[in-house]
């Protein structure tokens, strides 16, 4: 039996994409821009600093972090706590060695259950940006506006000066462009997108999304794909490499990743981030900067 017609029918379709919060913009198309720094290629580097309950909630979804075994699952809970408290202050050390900066994506039950945690973050000049409230705290469409909005409101409570936003396990709603403007976020981190900061056209005003790579982070290569250290500092420097080898035809780009504490923190891995941020600072046209740094930079780039 053949499908109805109307099988077939889809009212929206059109040429370009099917939602309006950014246009059809591929990159064999687009003009090139260059910054005025002179840079070809800005990396930012983000750390979650996350909250993990020991029993957490399974609707919508289970954070990719959160507890594996039945409760009370001590091991990886410690794991968790392991990262900010332990691992976090060695990042910290090999940023200030390297003298480079990061952005530090913090959960607001985190800020305040460990103010001397975010006092390092703000002593070591790295940028403090708003990760919801927990990771039990998931951004979906069977929320309302109103509960969105709450969540938004208590993280802006905690992080008054914030400008950048990632949303815990990087999960949105629908809405969640439009209440973040709304909020005065500027800088969203998560979307995996076109190499290149990108505006979003929300109902509040423009949300630059920077292209932050979960290919990259040390979460999935490291833990889920079970990758060696110096597979995921080859693969780091090659993707930044690569890009910079791009300027010419396709004009500066963004690349953020992932240090997560509790992995990258871990005492056998300090020698790869110590390499990668090396390697990153030694090559010509690289500059590290914070998430809030890239998208003024290219709010400012010329073609």
């Amino acid at each position: 039996m053949p499908l109805p017609d109307a099988y077939l029918t889809y009212p929206h379709r059109a040429h370009g994409m099917d939602q309006s919060l950014y246009g059809w913009d591929p990159a064999d198309r687009r003009a090139p821009v260059h910054l005025k720094s002179g840079a070809k290629l800005l990396v930012t580097l983000i750390v979650p600093l996350e909250f993990f309950p020991l029993n957490p909630p399974a609707e919508p979804f289970k954070h990719p972090g959160a507890m594996k075994t039945p409760y009370p699952d001590l091991r990886h809970y410690t794991t968790r706590d392991y990262g900010n408290r332990v691992g976090v202050y060695r990042l910290l050390r090999a940023f200030g060695s390297a003298g480079v900066p990061a952005t530090f994506a913090v959960n607001a039950d985190v800020a305040e259950r460990y103010p001397p945690l975010i006092e390092a973050v703000r002593a070591g000049g790295h940028e403090l940006a708003a990760h919801g409230v927990s990771t039990a705290h998931i951004h979906h469409a069977g929320l309302s506006e109103d509960e969105e909005r709450g969540l938004i409101a208590r993280c802006r409570e905690i992080l008054p000066d914030a400008t950048t936003w990632m949303s815990p396990a990087r999960n949105e709603s629908f809405a969640t462009p439009h209440l973040l403007t709304e909020a005065g976020f500027t800088t969203c981190l998560d979307w995996e997108i076109d190499q290149r900061p990108t505006p979003l056209t929300t109902d509040n005003g423009l949300l630059t999304a920077l292209p932050h790579y979960n290919e990259l982070g040390d979460m999935k290569l490291l833990v889920d794909r079970s990758q060696s250290e110096a597979e995921w500092t080859q693969q780091i420097l090659e993707a930044a490499a690569y890009s910079v080898s791009l300027h010419q035809s396709e004009g500066a780009a963004g690349l953020c990743f992932t240090l997560t504490p509790y992995v990258a923190g871990q005492p056998f891995r300090l020698h790869a981030v110590r390499e990668i941020l090396a390697g990153l600072t030694g090559m010509d046209g690289v500059q590290i900067v914070t998430a809030a740094e890239m998208t003024r930079q290219f709010e400012d780039a010329t073609p």
